[in-house]
């Protein structure tokens, strides 16, 4: 299992509206998201930024194929343009990254 946290940040304004999105998300972004072998998914939030947290399940190899088939599934651009019109990107995000990854320091399980 590959765990991943992420920051980013959230315009004050339309945190409300995100959250009211994000109490139920639609069924084919979660229905993509599990498909992924994406498992224990959280977003929290703090003075104007998010944090999320995932555990991918599959095999290491088809990451990156399995995030590009996520990209790729159905409403999942309409999600994405509706949840980035909310979202600011953190400054310290890698090239090609809306999400600035972080590395893992310690865990317990």
């Amino acid at each position: 299992m590959m765990r991943f946290g992420q920051r980013l940040g959230v315009l004050p304004e339309r945190l409300a509206e995100y959250v009211r999105y994000h109490v139920r998300i639609w069924p084919e972004i979660e229905a993509a998201i599990a498909s992924a072998g994406i498992r224990n998914y959280s977003i929290y939030h703090l003075a104007g930024e998010l944090f999320s947290y995932y555990e991918y399940i599959g095999p290491p190899t088809e990451y990156a194929a399995r995030m590009a088939t996520l990209a790729d599934a159905p409403r999942m651009r309409e999600w994405w343009d509706i949840m980035m019109a909310m979202q600011v990107p953190h400054p310290l995000r890698q090239q090609g990254q809306w999400w600035a990854q972080m590395d893992e320091v310690f865990h317990q399980d």
